[in-house]
């Protein structure tokens, strides 16, 4: 063990690790983690992971139990988004595994580092049908950086460290690692490696100088350039380049859904989330610019709308990613670059020289004034809009937000300004029903000294509401918004707008009472119906120590806009009756 690592066992109190000493195999992967500085551990018990969860009693780890395998996986993702350190999440075999499978690939589309363990039936017993046996690694290939079966207890230290090393460089995900029972009861001398030789994998990180000198050339000699800012900034913790490099081009900079908080949104130069609820300004700029700089994003569908024709149409499309098999996948580029965009950028910033941008800018100020995100205010009916500029404005933009997927979740990135890197947390590429409440708990953990808001919806929140228990138990004063308009919003809105007004299973009005369920759980439950019953409540809520759940109840037909329809492009915007 090295020097740096005993110091780093005698700070944080963790118990001296003998190597060579004779373990079993739960032991092993403890000692692993350890090592690996793994603080919190998100899971839930049993039999496959017995020999597991005997060697946790009483260990170092901080393990927190939640109700579900679903919300121990979303919190581990809660936590490594909010921090860009690895999520750590244990689950049983069968069903406990599978449960596992939704926060996977979850975290798979976002590109979120987690480790995930499974225990698994003896390998004597693998291929029979035993009870509670599944074939995790088998079901999680497609949604996996990667995925381990160890056959060996002698494999697991390597296999651990390998883990760690995938999910965190180039470009993160999560790796699951499933141990058999056997493994785990088996023991062996205790060792662990020192570095990390895969072959076959090489994460690169830093790009030529060549493709980043045309990089620069392109940007220089735009007169509409505009950067896409992706949930790669994020990633790499490139916000700081990112500001400057933008700031000295005197480039406008959007930002993905998945990028939003990598540029602050109350910048002069930001102008904020395009694509299908973007707003005016971005969407226009994309269609205009001369000139779109991708940085650590995807291109993805909401934004380009699947036009990708018809996307930019006037500009060059510069592509930089650290994961080559992104470049040019949905865009024609002019030129990519395969790389860190830290490393890009900080190789960029030297050589870029000022845009000739000044008329563009001021066109976009013109937008941003003339075309501003708005509702239709109604005297003393809540509005879903009016309750995130309520959470903004209480804030100053400094919380933590998670979201569920759905209205709420567009509301919340297009009305609260997200001015910091890893504020704004929310499931992009699968659009997961559930996770917002259990990632605001990782989150917490992650930050107990900062606010954090988990808006949801009413639909979502139902999903994963079991959590309760946890923030109950442990005094995790998350603050729970549930923008509750009765009904599942978003389905209500397309049926309304492309199925002509024909609800088909929307309504959520049987719903519980949130205020007494939070209550059930110990948990303080309040309500609003009015603007100035919200002002209230929220105020409570956030002087409250502890968790709350607030139940915000608002107009049922608001829609979300601007909005592009599926199938058609940016210039086909509906911004609404206003």
């Amino acid at each position: 063990m090295s020097v740096e690592m005993a110091e780093l066992q005698k700070k944080n109190g963790i118990p001296p690790i003998q190597f060579g000493e004779e373990v079993s195999g739960a032991e092993t992967l403890l000692r692993c983690l350890i090592l690996e500085q793994v603080e919190y551990i998100f899971g839930y018990p049993g039999g496959a992971v017995l020999p597991i969860y005997d060697s946790l009693y009483g260990s170092y780890f901080k393990h927190i139990l939640t109700r579900h395998e679903q919300g121990a996986i979303h919190a581990a993702d809660g936590y490594a988004r909010a921090t860009g350190k690895p999520g750590v999440c244990i689950a049983t075999s069968g069903p406990g595994a599978t449960n596992l499978v939704t926060g996977i690939a979850t975290a798979q589309m976002d590109s979120v580092p987690l480790v995930c363990i499974t225990g698994n039936v003896a390998q004597s017993l693998i291929g029979t049908d035993a009870f509670q046996e599944a074939n995790i690694t088998g079901i999680t290939i497609p949604i996996t950086k990667h995925s381990y079966f160890v056959r060996d207890i002698r494999d697991l230290p390597r296999i651990v460290k390998e883990a760690f090393h995938i999910a965190t460089t180039g470009r993160p995900g999560p790796v699951l690692i499933d141990i058999p029972k056997d493994v785990a009861n088996d023991k062996a001398p205790f060792t662990y490696p020192d570095k990390v030789e895969i072959r076959g994998y090489r994460a690169s990180l830093v790009p030529s100088d060549e493709q980043v000198q045309e990089f620069v050339k392109v940007a220089s000699e735009a007169k509409r350039p505009v950067i896409l800012a992706g949930g790669g900034i994020i990633a790499a913790q490139a916000e700081n380049e990112l500001r400057d490099f933008a700031e000295k081009t005197r480039i406008p900079v959007i930002n993905t859904f998945m990028g939003l908080g990598g540029f602050p949104g109350t910048h002069e130069l930001s102008l904020a989330m395009p694509g299908m609820h973007g707003n005016y300004t971005a969407n226009q700029a994309l269609l205009n610019a001369d000139c779109v700089i991708g940085l650590g994003a995807r291109f993805d569908d909401r934004i380009t709308m699947g036009r990708t024709k018809e996307f930019a149409p006037k500009a060059r499309i510069v592509h930089v990613d650290i994961d080559p098999a992104e470049l040019g996948k949905n865009v024609e580029t002019a030129v990519t670059v395969a790389g860190d965009v830290k490393s890009t950028l900080a190789k960029a910033i030297p050589l870029a020289k000022t845009c000739d941008s000044e008329a563009w800018i001021s066109q976009l100020k013109e937008w941003k004034e003339q075309y501003p995100y708005k509702y239709k205010k109604d005297g003393d009916v809540l509005k879903p809009q009016a309750v995130i500029e309520l959470l903004y404005n209480s804030t100053d933009g400094e919380a933590i937000v998670t979201t569920d997927v759905g209205q709420h979740q567009m509301w919340t990135a297009q009305y609260y300004k997200f001015k910091h890197p890893r504020s704004f947390i929310s499931s992009g590429g699968l659009g997961t029903m559930g996770f917002g409440f259990p990632a605001a708990i990782g989150a917490q953990i992650a930050h107990p000294d900062r606010t954090v808001i988990s808006v949801v919806g009413d639909g979502g929140f139902q999903m994963t509401n079991q959590e309760l228990a946890i923030v109950s138990q442990y005094n995790i004063p998350v603050k729970v918004a549930i923008v509750n308009n009765q009904c599942l919003g978003m389905v209500r809105q397309w049926q309304e707008l492309f199925y002509d007004n024909r609800y088909s299973q929307i309504d959520l009005t049987c719903s519980p009472d949130f205020v007494k369920l939070a209550e059930a759980y110990g948990v303080k439950g309040l309500r609003a119906s009015t603007p100035e019953e919200a002002e209230a409540v929220w105020a409570e809520a956030l002087a409250h120590d502890g968790p709350v759940v607030v139940d915000f109840r608002v107009a049922q037909e608001e829609n979300v806009y601007p909005m592009v329809a599926s199938g058609n492009t940016l210039d086909q915007m509906e911004l609404g009756d206003d």
